[in-house]
């Protein structure tokens, strides 16, 4: 075991597109996240998986969601085989046994039932909501509410628990909160890392923004005339949620011992699925359009002062099943990692110290819903075998493979083996 663990601040924000940031190319000026890029290593190249609980169990696990069952978000209410095995490793488990004190605050997504809760999967508390945000939403419908009372269905709740009990109900998940999200779950952030100042900890911060039904906190509702819609608006609010666990790091004397992850689960909705805005940058698609680049690539960023190099902006591909292994390392727990089965990520610790120039991830393999293979990347080349080009629409297995050289063409617009063809 490490003599000097550093704390690891996992912030994973839902459904930010690539460009949306400032640091990224958005036009919503993003000064803190600016601020947390600028003093490490910002990623151009992170990928993610293909909605919200396969990224969430790659992150856990390390490992592709194919592996466990959960390449698809479950259907609430869908019972106990739903979500994330309990045979499953995950991080807080694996760094819970090297010493880590562990909590999850916000959204889970990964098993609604006793047995596959954060505190059944390594986590010593958790306060949050079991499924997604969109579920605020449904005690506002009169048919729901009444559905619910005739057969007996829970509505929906923010709930806290400890490992070892049962998880309990802290309040009603609806409309009324769903402003409020963020500003709790940062809150109980912040206050946990001033509890746990003295030993080393390990908080995954799984933010409510930019989910539908989204909805933006009255401190940022057009306070700025520079900002002329919601999503500005709530990109003003996450900008400020993050600069709040910054400044709680630095007031707790623990910044420098600190490694602070800034990340997201998906890539935009974009204007046909969620109408209020979201940039994929220069890429093809967005959430919905696996497995075009701006489904799976987003924005990533690691600061970690006086020891991840400070100003670095990177190509270097990394993916959400790397921070498993990178983690470990960090913790000095490399032994913990399993090895009785498949793991899916690597370790990129060297490359976040500046000891090595490579992050040792070279390709990529991306799943559907399905769970059936759709892309494969190595390096810049992409080989598309199945798309989908939005929510309501089928996947399509086109008549042959599709050839994409990312370097001169991130659009994913110039098919190369149709070049081939026309070439003779």
């Amino acid at each position: 075991m490490a003599t000097n663990q550093p704390n690891i601040v996992f912030v994973l924000c839902d459904n930010i597109g690539w460009g949306d940031f400032s640091c990224y190319g958005g036009t919503t000026p993003t000064p803190r996240i600016d601020e947390l890029a600028s003093g490490g290593i910002r990623f151009n190249n992170y990928t993610v998986e293909s909605q919200c609980t396969p990224t969430r169990s790659a992150i856990l696990t390390g490992r592709q969601s194919v592996r466990s069952g959960t390449y698809k978000v479950p259907t609430p209410g869908s019972g106990a085989k739903s979500g994330l095995v309990p045979w499953e490793y995950t991080i807080a488990e694996l760094l819970s046994d090297a010493g880590y004190a562990t909590s999850l605050f916000g959204k889970w997504h990964c098993g609604e039932t006793e047995g596959r809760l954060p505190n059944d999967q390594g986590f010593d508390e958790w306060w949050g909501y079991k499924n997604s945000a969109d579920e605020a939403g449904w005690t506002s419908y009169a048919a729901f509410n009444a559905l619910a009372e005739k057969m007996g269905l829970d509505t929906p709740h923010i709930w806290e628990g400890v490992k070892g009990s049962k998880s309990t109900e802290v309040r009603e998940l609806n409309l009324e909160v769903r402003p409020l999200l963020d500003e709790l779950i940062v809150g109980k952030t912040t206050d946990y890392i001033k509890a746990k100042a003295d030993q080393p900890f390990f908080t995954y911060v799984g933010l409510a923004n930019m989910h539908p039904p989204e909805a933006v906190h009255p401190d940022f509702d057009q306070t700025d005339p520079s900002r002329l819609g919601l999503y500005a608006d709530v990109i003003a609010e996450l900008d400020h949620r993050v600069g709040q666990i910054m400044d709680c790091l630095d007031e707790a004397g623990i910044a420098d011992n600190t490694l602070l992850v800034f990340s997201s689960d998906n890539g935009a909705g974009l204007i046909d699925t969620v109408p209020h805005g979201g940039s994929s940058g220069p890429f093809r698609g967005g959430f919905f359009t696996p497995p075009w680049e701006g489904s799976m690539r987003t924005a990533a960023m690691v600061r970690y002062p006086g020891t991840v190099p400070e100003g670095v902006v990177t190509e270097q591909m990394l993916s959400a099943h790397d921070w498993y292994q990178t983690f470990a390392a960090f913790a000095g727990a490399s032994d913990k990692v399993p090895t009785d089965r498949p793991m899916d990520g690597v370790d990129a610790s060297e490359f976040l110290q500046g000891t090595s120039e490579e992050t040792g991830r070279e390709s990529l393999l991306f799943f559907g819903p399905d769970g059936g293979l759709m892309s494969s990347k190595w390096r810049q080349v992409k080989v598309v075998l199945r798309h989908c080009e939005g929510i309501a629409d089928p996947i399509v297995q086109p008549q042959f493979p599709m050839f994409f050289d990312l370097g001169s063409d991130p659009g994913e617009r110039y098919n190369l083996f149709q070049f081939k063809l026309d070439m003779g």
